[in-house]
């Protein structure tokens, strides 16, 4: 086992970092959606979107 641990300690170790980082991005989201922040850039008439988009209704 700890030679196997010891093979792949950097990709152990990368994903950890990469977890920690996705984790990170997530918590944000979702404080953010808590607090009513929108994602896009509020430029309605510059969004493909615009016609389906809440805020321009």
């Amino acid at each position: 086992m700890s030679l196997w641990l010891s093979e792949n300690i950097g990709t152990i170790g990368v994903s950890l970092v990469l977890i920690l980082i996705v984790g990170l991005i997530i918590r944000g989201m979702i404080r953010d959606k808590q607090q009513g922040k929108s994602s896009c850039g509020n430029r309605c008439s510059h969004c493909p979107m615009s016609a389906s988009c809440r805020r321009h209704h």
